[in-house]
This record gives structure tokens, sequence and C-alpha cells, in this order.
């Protein structure tokens, strides 16, 4: 059965991406269906607005409750406005095989949704908790979720009270800063999330070596040609050898983890080689 998501937005065109690349293949391929519904059908003023002045007073506007409330308890049941066409792909998308899966695709999925059938509400916000990879991994598994994208000063905060009685609901964000509204963090957590849904990427280690899959960074990648404008790939990737190239790509994460983001490798699970290998460089 396909994995569902649902958007909600002022501005539903900025999910069109929705429809392209890897996100689009997934719903040509059924692996995924998409919902993007404008929240001002749910307006009932002449205006369709969706946003007041906050109680309280302070500059910006909040957006309604009344408004989200139907407008979610519509997404939970797929009915009213919510039960209009899904998206679709873009553009056909070729299904040729790449060099990595002429053998054949192993799914991967990880540890299955918890035994609560409510959907997933994320509703990207600043003042959420700190969006990471683990996240993605377990939301791949989720069979729908629904992203309430706020703009203005945000949501009333009754919408997210009320939501819990239909929805497990989390409040995550995508970095320290403030965006203009929750779009472009759906979009962001969204694609972290589907290409880990099992056959969306074509081979399984795509992801596995991703970075922060093992708590550490991914080191440096290259291709065709072996030299361009006068930087060689290095050696050890040509050799063959899979134990050093291997070995040598581990130490390439290691060292980039080091110098970019150090506090990773207090959780990162390391061996005594790795630690080894460690001190080597920050005796250096």
């Amino acid at each position: 059965m396909a994995q569902r998501i649902d958007v909600l937005s002022i501005f539903p065109e900025y999910m069109d991406p929705f429809r392209h690349a890897l996100l689009g293949k997934a719903i040509e391929q059924g692996i995924l269906s998409v919902g993007v519904h404008d929240l001002r059908q749910w307006a009932t003023d002449k205006h369709k607005s969706v946003d007041d002045s906050p109680y309280g007073g302070g500059p910006g506007m909040v957006m309604k409750p009344e408004i989200w409330g139907a407008a979610l308890d519509d997404v939970a049941a797929r009915t009213g406005p919510a039960a209009a066409a899904d998206l679709e792909s873009a553009q056909p998308h070729l299904n040729r095989p790449r060099h990595d899966e002429l053998q054949g695709v192993e799914r991967h999925r990880y540890p299955s949704a918890p035994a609560d059938e409510r959907p997933l509400l994320i509703v990207p916000s600043p003042a959420g908790v700190p969006f990471k990879q683990a996240d993605a991994q377990r939301w791949s598994n989720e069979p729908h979720l629904v992203f309430a994208c706020g703009r203005y000063e945000g949501i009333d905060q009754r919408v997210i009270e009320d939501a819990r009685r239909t929805y497990r609901v989390e409040e995550v964000s995508v970095g320290d800063y403030v965006l203009i509204g929750g779009e472009v963090a759906t979009l962001v957590i969204a694609e972290a999330v589907v290409r880990l849904i099992p056959g969306v990427l074509g081979n399984r280690q795509s992801h596995e070596d991703d970075s922060f899959s093992d708590g550490l960074l991914e080191g440096p990648c290259y291709t065709k040609p072996r030299v361009w404008r006068d930087l060689e790939v290095p050696e050890v990737l040509l050799s063959g050898n899979h134990e050093l190239v291997a070995r040598w790509r581990r130490e390439a994460s290691l060292r980039r983890t080091l110098q970019r983001r150090p506090e990773l490798l207090e959780q990162a699970g390391l061996s005594q080689q790795d630690r080894e290998y460690l001190t080597t460089l920050e005796q250096s």
C-alpha cells in the first residue's frame, strides 16, 4: 500500500516540487500518494482570511483555529475539500536501471511505526525540537503523514492541542533560524523521509551510507574523469581492493566529522581502530 502525505498550506503551489525528481517518481510508481490542500478552502468569510490579530497585542498575525480545525478534521477523514484528487508526477520517469541495481534491489525498511494508527501531524516551527535523520527514518514507515504549514506569527496553539485527539503530533525545527512559512521546511522534511521509503532509492546502501546514518558525516565522493583540472581521484579508489576502499572511506568520514562537526563523535559508534585514527589526526 502506498504511503500517504497530505500538506495544508495557503500557498499550495509551493508544493510543486513533490511532482518532480524522486518524489515524482515515487508517485508515478505508486509508492507514494500526495494530497496538497489550500487552507483557504476552509475559510468562510468573503475575503477567505485565515489570520487575525494576536490576543495580548504585539506584531504580526496569528492563524485562526476554526479554519485549521476544520481542515485537519477533513484531512484525517479525507472528506470535504480534502477529498480532492492527488498530485500526479510532472513527467514520465525513465525506468532504466543504474549500475548499482543491475542485480536487483534489496528493499530496506526501518522499524515499524507505533501501534497507534492515528495519522502523524508534523508542524514545522522554529520553536519545535530539532529534526534529525533518526526522525526521517522513523517517519519513513508511517502510513500517513500530514504537514501543517504555518505562516505569519504561527498557528493558534489550541489547534495543536486539539489535533492530539485525532493525530499524533510532533512540532519540529529544521534549524536555528526563522523562515517565512512552513512550506520550505515541509519540503526539506518530506525529501528526507520519502527517500527512505522502501523502493524509492534504487540501492539501500544509498541511504545507509548517508551522512548522520551512522552518526558521522559522509566522506567525499568522486567519478570520471580520473584527472580533472590537474586534480586526481585518490589512488586507493582505483585499486580494486574493497577492504582498502572501505577503510579509506571510513577514515575520510571520521576526518570530515572531526573537522566540521566534532560533537557528533561523542555519540557515534566508534571502533578501537576509529579511535586510534582520530588520535593521530588530533596529534598532527
